[in-house]
């Protein structure tokens, strides 16, 4: 699972991504909450730092970019330095703003957070302060937004409509918007707003027509009128959101619950996600649309689209306010869960005791065998080890890299000495088999007496074959044969300079030295 996810990271690409709805400024302002005021029994901020970031659909816009897509922008903001800001920092990362229109009669939409440290550390939010119209924008400027999109419509891979209910996502634009994408055969998905009470959600039925809506638990619960308490409930309540609105797809985001689905074809579904270290919720909604956006424009399926979401969602709110999440730290989480996934997995196969991990080839196909049935990946690579050296210890990272489990053949000391001639080798087997134990790489270590591992490989049936970066991958034995059953021959990073051949002709010209 998580292995298709990062391959779907690796080919995400950088679609054309329209984004639609209202732009916002977000201000920060940081500082140390001291004491109680004299005026008041309030907390007195003394603040050191402001800090201003795009917000709205102006921020889904900015993580979309991070993430590495193309970026449209189309709304409204308001002929203030405000608004000048937010076309300063949309000029700054790269953003197309030639649809976002200056209106004279409206302010730019604000929200300013003061944010109060407590003994110089521990951030919170203490107050939010906004500065807005809710007024519908006027007819001749949804006029003029209509004439700026629709071109916009046409060159975009898919739409992502950001909705905050401040004025610029209108009914009236918003059937336009549904029946251009259907036209242009685009993909839109809209984060909706908060209906005030179950009996006024018809303020959804601009969405009708959406090929997905992204409401989150409570607004999903308002919109629909049924309960969203329960995984069963909100799978309810998506189901008949989508259905209401015929929508391809409804997706209710139940923050620490993860995500449903439910689909028109008659998929429900429930994705969780993992337990994260939460300081601020701000955002994760822009980051679900943001990712969902750049997944589905690069062809995944629903599924894989909303476990990606979960996880950049889930990086989102371990990050103080809107804060933009790359490609590089989704990939970087994922290989974490893959990894700890895997010492899950391989924990009840043995002990911790570095002894344990040596087998003898009698002991090999019970254990492969065991880790099959866990579902885990299985590396195989060998070598004689017989100095360890940088250049061992990269490449055995490198293997355990490429799949769960880390089975490391050595050369008995009978094979190295066919190998590398009489004086080889320098330790005993037992104690190169003990040293590659120790390291956390390595999963399992067997010694063989054969002159290659070929009888090894035919009995481990290795997902994936490593072997340094020195050889071809039709000089490596074994090969031929692993990949004739769908598996993998990698060739790990070579280190220059790194080889036992190498430390052995230092210490022997050392030894010369000093006794000269």
């Amino acid at each position: 699972m998580v292995a298709e996810l990062y391959t779907l990271v690796e080919r995400l690409g950088h679609p054309q991504i329209l984004v639609v709805g209202d732009i916002m400024l977000d201000r920060y302002i940081w500082g140390n909450a001291e004491r109680i005021s004299q005026e008041a029994p309030v907390v007195l901020l003394r603040a050191d730092k402001k800090e201003e970031r795009l917000g709205g659909a102006s921020s889904v816009a900015s993580l979309v970019r991070a993430l590495g897509g193309r970026v449209m922008l189309a709304g409204v903001i308001g002929n203030d330095p405000d608004g000048q800001r937010i076309l300063q920092l949309l000029e700054d990362l790269g953003i197309d703003h030639e649809a976002v229109l200056c209106d004279p009669s409206r302010p730019s939409t604000v929200k300013e957070r003061y944010i109060g440290r407590a003994q110089q550390r521990h951030p919170q939010q203490m107050l939010r302060v906004d500065y807005e119209s809710r007024e519908p924008i006027a007819a001749p400027t949804e006029q003029r937004l209509r004439e700026l999109l629709r071109p916009r419509i046409r060159q975009a891979d898919i739409l992502l409509i950001s909705d905050y209910d401040k004025g610029v996502c209108t009914p009236s634009l918003m059937g336009w918007l549904v029946a251009e994408a259907r036209v242009c055969r685009r993909k839109i998905l809209a984060d909706p707003i908060r209906c005030k009470s179950p009996a006024e959600n018809q303020v959804y039925e601009k969405y009708r027509g959406c090929s997905v809506i992204t409401p989150n638990r409570l607004e999903a619960a308002l919109a629909s009128g049924l309960p969203t308490d329960s995984i069963p409930q909100a799978l309810t309540a998506a189901e008949q959101l989508q259905r209401w609105l015929e929508l391809e797809a409804c997706i209710v985001t139940l923050d620490k619950d993860g995500m449903v689905l439910a689909h028109r074809d008659g998929r429900r579904a429930h994705f969780p996600t993992r337990p994260r270290q939460v300081y601020d919720i701000t955002g994760a909604g822009d980051m679900v649309l943001s990712m969902l956006g750049m997944a589905l424009a690069a062809g995944a399926e629903y599924p894989e689209a909303i476990r990606l979401a979960n996880v950049a969602g889930g990086l989102e709110v371990e990050k103080i306010g809107v804060a933009p999440v790359t490609r590089e730290e989704i990939l970087r989480d994922l290989h974490e869960q893959q990894q700890s996934a895997a010492s899950e997995r391989v924990r009840p196969l043995r002990t911790g005791q570095p002894q344990h991990k040596i087998l003898s080839p009698a002991e090999l196909p019970a254990v492969v065998e065991r880790c099959r049935q866990a579902g885990c990946r299985i590396v195989f690579t060998n070598g004689c080890f017989d100095l360890l050296h940088l250049g061992h210890v990269r490449c055995l990272e490198e293997a355990k890299a490429q799949g769960d489990v880390l089975i490391v053949g050595v050369n008995s000391d009978a094979s190295v000495q066919q190998l590398k001639g009489p004086s080889r080798p320098v330790q005993p087997a037992a104690a190169r088999a003990a040293i590659l134990a120790a390291l956390q790489a390595v999963d399992f270590v067997v010694i063989f007496d054969q002159p290659t591992p070929l009888e090894l490989i035919q009995i481990i049936r290795p997902d994936v074959l490593v072997k340094g970066g020195d050889y071809l991958v039709q000089q490596v034995v074994g090969a031929d044969f692993v990949q004739s059953y769908g598996g993998r021959v990698h060739l790990a990073a070579y280190h220059i300079g790194c080889s036992t051949s190498s430390l052995l002709d230092t210490i022997a010209r050392r030894a010369l030295s000093q006794a000269a």
